[in-house]
Protein backbone atom coordinates (compact mmCIF):
# COMPACT_ATOMS: atom_id res chain seq x y z
CA UNK A 1 0.00 0.00 0.00
CA UNK A 2 2.84 2.39 0.67
CA UNK A 3 4.76 1.81 -2.60
CA UNK A 4 0.95 2.40 -4.63
CA UNK A 5 0.90 5.89 -2.31
CA UNK A 6 4.51 7.01 -3.44
CA UNK A 7 3.58 5.90 -6.80
CA UNK A 8 0.32 8.41 -6.67
CA UNK A 9 2.03 10.99 -5.27
CA UNK A 10 5.07 10.67 -8.41
CA UNK A 11 2.08 10.55 -11.01
CA UNK A 12 0.12 13.54 -9.02
CA UNK A 13 3.77 15.96 -8.64
CA UNK A 14 4.94 15.15 -12.76
CA UNK A 15 0.80 16.20 -13.58
CA UNK A 16 1.26 19.63 -11.56
CA UNK A 17 4.60 20.34 -13.39
CA UNK A 18 3.62 19.46 -16.63
CA UNK A 19 0.29 21.93 -16.18
CA UNK A 20 2.89 24.39 -15.04
CA UNK A 21 5.53 23.73 -18.07
CA UNK A 22 2.42 24.08 -20.42
CA UNK A 23 0.57 27.19 -19.15
CA UNK A 24 2.25 30.85 -19.35
CA UNK A 25 -0.04 31.90 -16.82
CA UNK A 26 -2.17 29.26 -14.72
CA UNK A 27 -4.05 30.02 -11.40
CA UNK A 28 -4.65 27.04 -9.39
CA UNK A 29 -7.81 28.19 -6.97
CA UNK A 30 -11.29 26.76 -5.81
CA UNK A 31 -13.79 26.46 -8.33
CA UNK A 32 -13.33 28.19 -11.66
CA UNK A 33 -12.80 31.87 -13.04
CA UNK A 34 -16.40 32.05 -13.92
CA UNK A 35 -18.33 30.10 -10.48
CA UNK A 36 -15.24 30.69 -8.29
CA UNK A 37 -15.69 28.51 -4.39
CA UNK A 38 -14.33 30.86 -2.07
CA UNK A 39 -13.79 34.71 -1.94
CA UNK A 40 -9.83 34.42 -2.31
CA UNK A 41 -10.60 32.56 -5.62
CA UNK A 42 -12.80 35.18 -6.57
CA UNK A 43 -10.69 38.20 -6.40
CA UNK A 44 -7.83 36.41 -7.65
CA UNK A 45 -9.54 35.53 -11.00
CA UNK A 46 -11.31 38.68 -11.33
CA UNK A 47 -7.96 40.46 -11.41
CA UNK A 48 -6.48 38.12 -14.35
CA UNK A 49 -9.36 38.60 -16.32
CA UNK A 50 -9.01 42.02 -15.95
CA UNK A 51 -5.50 42.05 -17.31
CA UNK A 52 -7.61 40.98 -20.42
CA UNK A 53 -5.29 38.04 -21.60
CA UNK A 54 -6.36 34.45 -21.60
CA UNK A 55 -5.61 32.09 -18.32
CA UNK A 56 -5.77 28.36 -17.53
CA UNK A 57 -6.88 27.63 -14.33
CA UNK A 58 -7.09 23.97 -12.41
CA UNK A 59 -10.29 24.04 -9.98
CA UNK A 60 -8.43 22.00 -6.91
CA UNK A 61 -11.69 21.38 -5.58
CA UNK A 62 -12.02 18.77 -8.15
CA UNK A 63 -8.72 17.06 -8.18
CA UNK A 64 -7.46 16.93 -4.37
CA UNK A 65 -4.48 15.24 -5.16
CA UNK A 66 -3.19 18.45 -6.85
CA UNK A 67 -5.03 20.06 -3.39
CA UNK A 68 -2.44 17.91 -1.39
CA UNK A 69 1.16 18.08 -3.29
CA UNK A 70 1.06 21.01 -4.93
CA UNK A 71 1.72 22.89 -1.59
CA UNK A 72 4.65 21.24 -0.69
CA UNK A 73 5.91 21.58 -4.60
CA UNK A 74 5.32 25.50 -4.66
CA UNK A 75 6.25 26.07 -0.86
CA UNK A 76 3.49 27.92 -0.09
CA UNK A 77 0.41 26.63 1.65
CA UNK A 78 -2.73 28.44 0.17
CA UNK A 79 -4.73 28.58 -2.72
CA UNK A 80 -5.28 30.33 -4.92
CA UNK A 81 -1.51 30.47 -6.69
CA UNK A 82 -0.72 32.11 -9.90
CA UNK A 83 2.00 30.84 -11.59
CA UNK A 84 3.34 32.75 -15.43
CA UNK A 85 6.18 30.92 -16.72
CA UNK A 86 6.75 28.12 -14.92
CA UNK A 87 7.41 30.76 -11.37
CA UNK A 88 4.99 31.44 -8.34
CA UNK A 89 3.88 34.76 -8.35
CA UNK A 90 1.63 34.46 -5.34
CA UNK A 91 -1.41 33.78 -3.92
CA UNK A 92 -4.39 36.73 -3.31
CA UNK A 93 -3.26 39.56 -1.48
CA UNK A 94 0.12 39.25 -3.60
CA UNK A 95 -1.84 39.15 -6.67
CA UNK A 96 -4.92 41.97 -5.97
CA UNK A 97 -1.21 44.40 -4.63
CA UNK A 98 0.64 43.48 -8.15
CA UNK A 99 -2.54 44.55 -9.82
CA UNK A 100 -3.87 47.13 -8.00
CA UNK A 101 0.06 48.65 -8.39
CA UNK A 102 0.00 48.31 -11.65
CA UNK A 103 2.67 45.34 -11.96
CA UNK A 104 0.26 42.51 -12.66
CA UNK A 105 -0.90 43.45 -15.90
CA UNK A 106 2.70 43.72 -17.87
CA UNK A 107 3.50 40.36 -16.53
CA UNK A 108 0.79 38.62 -17.92
CA UNK A 109 0.58 40.65 -21.28
CA UNK A 110 4.10 39.35 -21.60
CA UNK A 111 3.57 35.81 -20.56
CA UNK A 112 -0.21 35.79 -22.19
CA UNK A 113 0.10 33.90 -25.81
CA UNK A 114 -1.30 36.37 -28.32
CA UNK A 115 -3.85 33.61 -29.56
CA UNK A 116 -7.41 35.64 -28.46
CA UNK A 117 -6.89 39.29 -29.84
CA UNK A 118 -9.76 39.43 -31.60
CA UNK A 119 -11.68 38.36 -27.95
CA UNK A 120 -10.04 40.64 -26.39
CA UNK A 121 -11.51 44.11 -26.81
Amino acid sequence: MQENQTEQTLDTETRIRQQIAENPVLLYMKGSPKLPSCGFSAQASQALMACGKPFAYVDILQNPDIRAELPKIANWPTFPQLWVNGELIGGCDIILEMFQQGELQPIIAEASPEVDEKESD
